[in-house]
């Protein structure tokens, strides 16, 4: 997923489960002006805030890359 859809994911979710950015903003713990910037695409979020909107709307974000096979076999060992 690329960066710019993150903003429209979070929005989807949040309003998929009847929350207000008030409502939100209480159960993350973060301001509402975090997240307007997060639904409206501002770059310069931080990204412990996305995580806490993440984890109170069960989004669970996935890294990749071509060396992802390799570092998970060495994160093992």
């Amino acid at each position: 997923m690329a960066f710019d859809q993150l903003g429209p994911v979070l929005k989807y979710h949040r309003k998929r489960a009847g929350l207000s950015r008030k409502a939100l903003s209480v159960l993350a713990d973060v301001g509402q002006t975090a997240i307007y910037d997060v639904e409206h695409g501002k770059e310069t979020v931080r990204m412990d805030t996305v995580m806490k909107l993440c984890a109170v709307l069960n989004i669970h974000l996935k890294l990749e890359s071509p060396l992802m096979d390799d570092f998970r076999e060495l994160a093992v060992t």
